[in-house]
């Protein structure tokens, strides 16, 4: 055999040697593939992290915030970690629609989860011709995937993880096998939903839903062509793309979006043309805490609801999270209500404000009874605060760097009324003093007959001023707690008519100073009054007297049982109003009298259900019986004396209020050194509260007469009021208080008793023991 011959068979029989091998190779890499993906799949040995399982598929989980809603069906807020409200297919707007699929996936209806060609492309031009751009070749099915069940995270990682080439490798594998199984298990529009419910879109929205509202004002299935390609193109990389943070780079890609839709026929050349001259505009908005309705509200029924949260299983046996599972709760609010009272607030709170700064001119507002500047009351405020105390932990409580570091200037934004948030350079301590010398507000009102609160206002803006004034604060209330002691008069007997002398009051208590109280005008008229017409004025000469008469003891037990729950000292003084009590409280024990004796606690969530409408809790009112009808209906009436009786302290109720036959209850409170104002209003449909003051006790007015309830507090409720009767959507109408069933036992007409006749009281009631 020639050589030739030999050289040709020995070449045949290497490319078939060659052939054989690659065929071999080509076996054993499938082989060793399908290997790979069963390994991966079942995550042998731990090597490769866990995938989810089957039921997981079925009902995939992500993060949904609860939505906080009024009883008239308006959202008040929500609580999230990723504010995410999930939508259905057919609210989502078909521009959305057609931008997704141009831009991320254009033969999303063609494959299985995988798509090969476009897998083949991104080799093509990565690997050989080193393009890139490419893109990453990945379907809606498998980002879905990537979304839903976080395949990326450390958690969802095993110990071949840890090898950098491989780690990529085995999360496309990961998202490869969710994708096909995700496609098995749902259509493709609820693949499609999936996706843009899980996706993030920068600015603390997740989902389209919430992504829509924040930059748009709208809901999904409203969007425009262009505003669905600014939204479409943050997919590619949220902050950079940002219409907000950068505007440029988003007008950039929304035009990119907008072209892809026209290469696939989804626009025309010339609505392509017209809409990449448009600029992007916003209506942006970030849902958070600080803004929007009922802020103070929200907080408050934030902690009630995580408690609530803790103490209830789902059916997984794990507790509620107010922050993930995405439930409904519906509260007694009235969003016009609500409004209302916010709107109140805003309107009379500057120029309040603007008359406590012209009294104060440039002294301090802290100031002891004297009216003199207390010493050294910031250094002691600051102490109180958050920052002092990080900066303790930090320093030490004797090292000057604390000190140093409280004074140092730093960049703020500080609320104002005028100019709105002002950027300014402020130390810890500059700021300290500003914030201190704002004047706080609290205002609740409440349906009597259910107890349901409809309107909450705890301050004068949360973002800047965090604390309640409504349940959390507590304050003295001065002469609004006199009524209280005039329950408990008219339940031991002593009618409406009950007349006592005007006269100076001494209380010997053993062991301590004698206590006789002035006159707010610090005058005594020395004649007789009836206690209608004494607690209309607000004498509290009366008021001590009746406290004589029943002892703190029997006032105490009244005022509890009619619905003041904080802890009251059994002194002759708390007939003025020197317990702390809150505005909650205020509130609910006066609906009593409204509520014909029937004390109702107030609450303000009416049912909580889970995010399919499941009802998981329907709240029912704690309801007991406190006095009679007939004792409730006297209290009505004396407290409507403030507005019927000469020289009562409501006379400056507008008239407009009062008209139409329209009774109203009114009581108002002052505090010695003037630091709090209180209003109490009572209408047949509504019983309100306010309270007026600084945030510390030593702020208030210098002047008592500026600083009475009557010029700090009622023209809140005065104004809420008459918002509230010109809206005629709202079932609350003028008219009078109900009547009792049953015919009084004694007669109201004060004008049938003769004062000039001989009476019980003409004794010197100068001096009373206790």
């Amino acid at each position: 055999m020639s050589n030739k011959k030999k050289k040709e068979l020995v070449s045949a029989s290497a490319i078939k040697s060659a052939i054989l091998y690659l065929w071999l190779g080509f076996i054993a890499a499938v082989l060793s593939f399908i290997i790979f993906i069963w390994a991966v799949s079942v995550n042998f040995l731990g090597l490769f992290g866990d995938l989810p399982d089957f039921k997981a598929l079925e009902n995939p989980k992500s993060d949904l915030s609860s939505e906080l809603y009024s009883a008239d069906g308006v959202l008040l807020g929500k609580y999230f970690r990723e504010n995410r409200t999930p939508v259905e297919y057919n609210q989502i707007s078909k521009n959305l629609v057609n931008a997704l699929v141009a831009t991320e996936d254009i033969r999303f209806e063609e494959h299985s989860g995988i798509d090969l060609q476009g897998m083949g492309r991104v080799l093509v031009k990565s690997l050989i011709l080193r393009q890139s751009g490419s893109g990453g070749g990945s379907t809606l099915s498998q980002q879905t995937a990537k979304n839903l069940f976080k395949t990326r995270n450390l958690d969802s990682q095993g110990t071949l993880s840890r090898i950098p080439g491989l780690r990529m490798l085995i999360i496309k594998t990961k998202e490869w096998i969710v994708a096909t199984k995700l496609e098995r298990s749902y259509t493709k529009n609820e693949i499609l939903t999936l996706y843009l419910n899980t996706s993030e879109y920068g600015s603390n929205a997740y989902g389209i839903k919430t992504a829509s509202s924040t930059f748009f004002g709208k809901d999904p299935n409203e969007l425009n062509l262009q505003e669905a390609a600014t939204l479409v193109g943050l997919f590619k990389a949220p902050t950079y793309y940002s219409p907000v943070y950068n505007p440029e780079n988003s007008l950039r890609r929304r035009n990119t979006v907008l072209g892809q839709m026209m290469k696939y026929d989804f626009i025309t050349r010339n609505q392509f043309d017209s809409l990449a001259q448009l600029p992007i505009e916003l209506n942006y908005k970030v849902e958070n805490h600080n803004l929007g309705t009922a802020t103070y509200f929200r907080e408050v029924a934030k902690a009630d609801l995580l408690k609530w949260a803790r103490e209830n299983l789902r059916p997984d046996g794990k507790p509620y999270n107010l922050f993930e599972d995405g439930l409904k709760i519906y509260t007694t609010i009235d969003s016009r209500l609500q409004n209302y009272a916010e709107q109140a607030v805003l309107e009379h709170m500057p120029a309040l404000q603007k008359t406590f700064e012209n009294e104060m001119g440039n002294r301090k507002p802290w100031i002891d009874s004297q009216g003199r500047e207390i010493p050294n009351f910031l250094d002691n405020a600051v102490k109180r605060t958050e920052a002092y105390r990080l900066l303790v932990n930090r320093y030490g409580a004797d090292s000057d760097s604390v000190k140093i570091k409280l004074r140092e200037k730093k960049k703020m934004r500080v609320f104002s009324y005028e100019l709105g948030e002002i950027d300014t350079l402020m130390s810890t301590m500059d700021s300290l003093e500003y914030y201190k010398k704002f004047l706080q507000t609290g205002f609740v009102s409440l349906d009597p007959s259910t107890g349901h609160i409809k309107a909450w206002v705890g301050g004068v803006n949360h973002k800047h001023f965090k604390y309640d004034h409504v349940r959390q604060g507590k304050r003295q209330p001065g002469s609004t707690f006199k009524p209280f002691v005039y329950a408990a008069a008219i339940e031991n007997g002593y009618g409406p008519c009950y007349e006592v002398i005007d006269q100076p009051v001494e209380v010997n208590i053993p062991g301590q100073p004698t206590w006789s109280p002035k006159n707010a005008d610090g005058k005594f008229t020395y004649e007789k009054m009836n206690i209608r017409e004494a607690m209309a004025r607000s004498v509290n000469s009366v008021t001590a007297f009746m406290m004589k008469k029943l002892s703190p003891q029997v006032v105490i037990e009244t005022a509890h049982r009619i619905g003041i729950t904080s802890q009251l000292d059994p002194v002759p003084a708390l007939a003025l109003g020197t317990s702390d009590v809150s505005i909650m409280e205020m509130v609910g024990a006066f609906g009593t009298f409204a509520n014909k004796g029937e004390h109702i606690t107030p609450f303000y969530i009416d049912r909580i259900e889970d995010k399919n409408g499941n009802v998981l809790q329907q709240f029912t009112p704690r309801k007991k019986p406190a006095m009679s009808e007939e004792h409730a209906y006297l209290m009505v009436y004396m407290l409507r004396g403030g507005l019927e009786e000469s020289g009562g302290t409501s006379q400056g109720v507008p008239w407009a209020l009062r008209d139409e036959g329209n009774e109203i209850g009114g009581k108002t409170g002052t505090t010695q050194n003037a630091s709090d104002g209180w209003y109490m209003g009572m209408t047949k449909d509504l019983v309100s509260g306010v309270w007026v003051g600084g945030d510390d006790r030593a702020i208030h007015f210098r002047s008592w007469i500026a600083g009475q309830g009557s010029r700090t507090a009622r023209p809140i409720w005065v104004k809420f009021m008459q918002k509230v009767y010109e809206d005629e959507t709202l079932e609350i109408t003028k008219g009078p208080f109900p009547k009792p069933d049953r015919p009084l036992s004694i007669e109201l007409d004060c004008s049938m008793y003769n004062r000039d006749s001989p009476t019980e009281f003409d004794f010197d009631s100068r001096s009373i023991d206790f």
